[in-house]
C-alpha cells in the first residue's frame, strides 16, 4: 500500500499549468507541514514537502488557495530517479494528490460565493 496524508500550508500562491499535449491540467506545489514534536533547542521542524496535483485538484487549488492556505492532501509517493550530467544516480520524491481538502473554511466560502 502506498498512502501518505499531510496537513500543512501552501508556501507560495498555486500556479495552474495546461499541458497542450494531452490537454491536462497540473500545478506543482510545496506544503510547509510541522514535525509534531520539538528539537533539542525547544523549537517546531518544518518539513517541505513537494506535491503534484492533476486535473480537478489543480484546478480547484487554484481557484480557492493562495499561499499560507491551509489544507490536507492524502495521495502517494512517487519516486523518480535520473542520471545527473556527471554520471550519478538521483533521486525526486513527491507527492501526487489524490484527495485534497481545504480546512482555511471561513476563507474558502467567501472566496467561493465571489
Amino acid at each position: 500500500m502506498n498512502k501518505v496524508m499531510f496537513i500543512g500550508r501552501i508556501t507560495k500562491d498555486i500556479e495552474l499549468k495546461h499541458i497542450k499535449e494531452n490537454d491536462k491540467y497540473v500545478t506543482n506545489f510545496t506544503l510547509a507541514v510541522e514535525r509534531p514534536f520539538k528539537n533539542e533547542k525547544g523549537e517546531r521542524i518544518t518539513d517541505f514537502i513537494p506535491i503534484v496535483a492533476w486535473e480537478r485538484n489543480a484546478e480547484k487549488l487554484s481557484k480557492f488557495t493562495k499561499k499560507g492556505s491551509l489544507m490536507s492532501v492524502i495521495g502517494r509517493l512517487q519516486i523518480i530517479s535520473y542520471e545527473g550530467k556527471d554520471g550519478i544516480k538521483r533521486y525526486i520524491s513527491q507527492v501526487i494528490a489524490q484527495e485534497i481538502q481545504f480546512l482555511d473554511r471561513a476563507k474558502n466560502k467567501k472566496e467561493a460565493a465571489q
